[in-house]
């Protein structure tokens, strides 16, 4: 009787184990789609956001990158935390940037708290503006791909206290769909209503142990039984979106919380 609940033990622990390896290696695709009548009704964008890589490891002949590929974007946003803050040698994620512009050019990236407590953030910093892609700090840019023309502002990371969102949307023209990328979500705290139509966000790892019923019992900046874990919010006249990331820190732990990356389909509803 021992012997058998002692290999019960066994099997139930291997599950979980098992379950979480999969839920950390097994990348998906988590699809959001958001409505706007700054494009006309025959119009869609599609934007594949990437966030808190951590420095995980992504091979050119991965499923992932394949995956990337196939879904043919618009433009690549890579929301903070390519790096951790423990990471010394980066050629691993300049490997990485290097293989997503063979796929689009049109990538854009903002910081997260982790480049800027890295020990070594100067020379990182300095490598991935050898990639040619945009990095946003509050700064942004007017881009027009296929006649749709919008804002993509990016705020230096709220959570560190360094951004500036007057900056970030100083002299965008508000006619055009505004995209703002903030690596965390603490952008939205405290503020009646930012003057974007969309936010891109991530951070939250989205609790990266959650529970049923439940959901994530803490995030970093909000405490416990955070409100924006991940997933799509409304927020006064704009939106949220929080991906809950492709990497992990502190632990390679998740659970019912899959590593991912996110499509968000933007459709038209001017006639």
């Amino acid at each position: 009787m021992i012997k058998r609940k002692i290999l019960f033990l066994l099997g139930v622990i291997l599950l979980i184990l098992g379950y979480i390896y999969y839920q950390v290696n097994y990348t998906k695709v988590e699809k959001t789609n958001v409505t706007s009548n700054k494009f006309a009704t025959d119009d869609k964008m599609k934007i594949l956001q990437i966030s808190d890589v951590h420095n995980k490891r992504i091979k050119k002949d991965s499923k992932l990158m394949s995956t990337i590929k196939n879904l043919d974007a618009d433009i690549i946003v890579i929301t903070g935390d390519l790096i951790d803050r423990e990471t010394k040698d980066f050629e691993n994620v300049y490997e990485f940037v290097y293989n997503l512009k063979n796929i689009n050019p049109n990538i854009y990236y903002i910081p997260g708290n982790h480049e800027w407590t890295n020990r070594n953030t100067e020379k990182f910093m300095t490598g991935l503006k050898k990639t040619n892609i945009n990095i946003l700090i509050n700064d942004n840019k007017k881009i027009t791909i296929d006649n749709r023309t919008i804002n993509i502002c990016g705020i230096d990371d709220p959570y560190l206290n360094r951004d500036n969102l007057k900056m970030a949307l100083k002299g965008i023209n508000k006619n055009y769909f505004t995209l703002l990328l903030s690596h965390s979500p603490d952008i939205v705290f405290g503020k009646k209503d930012i003057p974007v139509d969309l936010i891109l966000s991530g951070h939250t790892h989205g609790g990266q142990v959650r529970f049923p019923f439940i959901g994530p019992i803490v995030a970093p900046g909000q405490g416990f039984f955070p409100k924006y874990d991940k997933g799509l919010f409304e927020v006064g006249s704009s939106n949220i979106y929080i991906d809950s990331g492709l990497g992990n820190s502190v632990l390679p732990i998740r659970f019912l919380n899959r590593s991912q990356v996110s499509l968000i389909e933007i459709y038209g509803t001017r006639e």
